[in-house]
């Protein structure tokens, strides 16, 4: 196969860490960002010139075109760029600090944001490149308590790379968005920070707080994702959305039907707002 250059956000643990040593295994370079790059000098030390460990932090604009331009100036060229770096805090809505709210929503969406558009003149003026953006099953399905701010920047990530897969389609770029389910990995670990929990919402975000410790919750192997994702992008084709873990595909599975009888039980009432068509249509019985 043809050896690939990769650009990893969030490359010192998790995902990143094992997806950069997955393309690194597969005679890949990688260019490894981290926001404490010298958490990656054994890889350096491992895989010697296939690796360049950079400094990144993604919410900042200026150091994210340096960084994109570093690698290039290293390999070459981009041809996988991944947007991992992302973490979580749990909480409820009502009680999350703004500050910190909205600090989650700048990794998690803005970075994305920062490193696709730092990374697209390189991939249009190649002509090539796939983008992988890691979400989440909760940024399909969503609906867990305490984590807020976390799904709803997921869900912006998914909505903005529909978008950019559309504008950018004549340039011969590729998207997938990634959707795990539990995975251990450290984001549910010491990456979390567990906020104090008004009695209220001991039966929503208290339960979702005890879940993400069970580990049947975090059966999903890092290493075989890393290596599944390095297997995915060599392909011709790629899918638009990778589900990852046993949960995530029951979870989207059951979600589609959701929406889809929703969709049936209340589709006289919806056309019904159109002009021409007859109106008032019953309501769906109630209970």
């Amino acid at each position: 196969m043809t050896t690939q250059t990769w650009f990893i956000t969030g490359s010192s643990r998790g995902f990143g860490r094992a997806l950069t040593v997955a393309a690194l295994e597969a005679g890949d370079r990688v260019t490894a960002t981290a926001r404490k790059p010298e958490q990656l000098d054994d890889l350096v030390r491992q895989y010697g010139d296939r690796v360049l460990a950079l400094p990144l932090d993604v919410t900042e604009r200026a150091p994210a075109v340096a960084a994109v331009e570093a690698a290039v100036a290293r390999f070459g060229r981009l041809d996988v760029v991944v947007n991992n770096a992302g973490y979580a805090n749990a909480a409820p809505i009502e009680t999350t600090p703004e500050e910190d709210f909205r600090r989650q929503f700048d990794t998690n969406f803005w970075g994305v944001y920062t490193v696709s558009l730092a990374a697209l003149p390189v991939l249009k003026a190649q002509g090539s490149g796939t983008v992988v953006q890691f979400s989440s099953i909760g940024g399909r399905v969503g609906g867990t308590p305490g984590l807020g701010s976390y799904q709803a920047a997921k869900f912006a990530v998914d909505g903005f790379t529909r978008v950019l897969a559309a504008e950018t389609a004549p340039f011969g770029i590729r998207y997938v968005v990634v959707e795990p389910s539990g995975f251990a990995t450290d984001w549910a670990g010491a990456s979390m920070q567990v906020q104090d929990l008004a009695p209220e919402y001991a039966d929503t975000v208290g339960a979702m707080q005890w879940g993400v410790a069970r580990p049947e919750l975090a059966a999903g192997d890092p290493k075989r994702a890393g290596e599944i994702l390095v297997r995915v992008v060599k392909r011709e084709t790629v899918p638009s959305h990778l589900l990852l873990g046993v949960n995530a595909v029951d979870m989207a599975q059951a979600y589609s039907r959701a929406q889809q009888a929703e969709a049936a039980e209340w589709a006289a009432v919806s056309r019904s707002a159109d002009t021409g068509l007859p109106y008032p249509v019953e309501l769906p019985a109630n209970g």
